[in-house]
C-alpha cells in the first residue's frame, strides 16, 4: 500500500494526508476519510495487517515446535521471532512493513502498542517469555538484553527490507549470501546468552 511505504521511507509524523492521497491515485482527502475514519486510524489498520501475518506465521511456528516437544533452545526461538519477518520482507506486497513499525514504536511506541493490543503480537510476547526462560544470565540484566536483541533486530531487519526496495533484480554481497541469515541469528544468539562482563557484573552490586 501506498501510505505504508510512505511512513516506512519518512516516518508516520513525515507523511501528509494529501502526500497519502496523491501516492495513492486518489482524487481528494475525502477519500481516505470515508474509507479510514483518519490517518490515526490508517496507521493502526495498517499495524494490525501485516502483525496478523506475522502472528500466524509465529503462533503456527510455536505449535510445531510444541508438537515436537520444544521449544528447546533459544536458537528455535529465535526463528520464530525472525523468520517469519524475512519471509513478510520478501513478499513484494509487505514491502516496508517492518521500516514503518519501526520507525512507529521509535517516535509513537504507545500508538504501535495500542493497536497491537497484544493480541496481534500474542506469538512475539509468547517467545520472548520463552527466552526468559531460557537465558542463563542475572535476571537484573534479562530485559534490558531482550531490548537490545529487539533494538538491533529491527535496526537490522529494516535494512534489509530498506536494501530489498533499492536492488529489487540486483544481487548484494552482504545480504544475499547463503549464510546471511544464520549469521544474523548466531549473532542475536551471542547478544542474549554472552556471559556479563566483570565490569557490568561490578556495577550492578
Amino acid at each position: 500500500m501506498a501510505a505504508r511505504q510512505l511512513f516506512a521511507r519518512h516516518g508516520v509524523d513525515g507523511v501528509t494526508v494529501q502526500q497519502i492521497v496523491t501516492a495513492a491515485g486518489v482524487r481528494n482527502n475525502a477519500a481516505l476519510h470515508y474509507h479510514f475514519g483518519s490517518k490515526e486510524d490508517l496507521v493502526r489498520e495498517l499495524v494490525v495487517d501485516g502483525a496478523a501475518v506475522l502472528n500466524a506465521r509465529r503462533q503456527q511456528m510455536l505449535r510445531d515446535l510444541k508438537a515436537r516437544g520444544g521449544p528447546t533452545t533459544i536458537r528455535e526461538v529465535l526463528e520464530v521471532l525472525v523468520v517469519p519477518v524475512i519471509e513478510l520482507e520478501d513478499n513484494e506486497q509487505w514491502r516496508g512493513y517492518i521500516r514503518f513499525t519501526s520507525n512507529l514504536q521509535a517516535a509513537h511506541r504507545e500508538v504501535l502498542l495500542a493497536a497491537l493490543n497484544n493480541k496481534w503480537n500474542a506469538g512475539y510476547i509468547a517467545c520472548f517469555d520463552y527466552l526468559k526462560q531460557m537465558i542463563r544470565i542475572p535476571p537484573a540484566l534479562i530485559e534490558q538484553r531482550l531490548s537490545i536483541f529487539s533494538i538491533s533486530a529491527n535496526a537490522i531487519l529494516s535494512a534489509r527490507e530498506a536494501a530489498l526496495e533499492l536492488r529489487p533484480s540486483k544481487a548484494s554481497r552482504f545480504w544475499d549470501r547463503s549464510f546471511t541469515l544464520d549469521n544474523i541469528l548466531d549473532s542475536f544468539e551471542a547478544m542474549l546468552t554472552c556471559d556479563p562482563s566483570a565490569t557490568t557484573l561490578r556495577t550492578m552490586r
